[in-house]
């Protein structure tokens, strides 16, 4: 796919992404069935049902209230944005860019206090009928239950290498 500036708002408009419908376990995440990696990311599957739904306020709920949200500079939107209401305010604002949105996170990966979400996003344009696939990963960070921080990432290499999950099963 060829790289522009709407396709690379794609990506950034999923970061907390969206319809978990027919997403598969992995190994590891299975292997997390009690650990408190478990619960983060059952909490991260409602937000990103949520989100999907348009439910922007559920969305945020899982979030600290200082949370710290960090998108790449150099893609429309980009920047940082802090605390649940900034956070609120960046996804109702990507979301509203697209006709529609889907996508399916693919794989969880733990990484000690992060969990590392690759994710597979579909967007259709406004005023379009065609469809644009971007993969994506996002790293939420967990501190009490809890979303200290969000750092999305285009490079899915570039996310496990952040998070330090260099012996993920990618």
């Amino acid at each position: 796919m060829r790289r522009t500036a709407t396709t690379d708002l794609t990506w950034i408009v999923l970061s907390v992404g969206l319809s978990l419908n027919g997403c598969h376990r992995t190994h590891r995440e299975e292997s997390l069935e009690s650990s408190p990696q478990r619960e983060q990311i059952a909490l991260l599957r409602v937000a990103y049902d949520a989100f999907n739904r348009g439910d922007i306020d559920a969305a945020v709920e899982s979030l600290a209230p200082d949370i710290e949200w960090s998108e790449p500079a150099e893609f429309p939107g980009g920047g940082t944005y802090h605390g649940r209401e900034g956070a609120k305010s960046y996804l109702s604002q990507s979301r509203a860019a697209w006709a529609e949105v889907t996508s399916e996170p693919e794989q969880f990966i733990a990484a000690g206090n992060r969990i590392v979400v690759f994710v597979d996003a579909r967007l259709r344009p406004l005023n379009s009928k065609e469809w644009q696939e971007v993969p994506l990963a996002d790293v939420y960070t967990f501190s009490n239950g809890k979303v200290i921080q969000m750092r999305a990432f285009a490079d899915r290499g570039q996310a496990l290498r952040w998070a330090n999950a260099g012996g993920a099963n990618h």
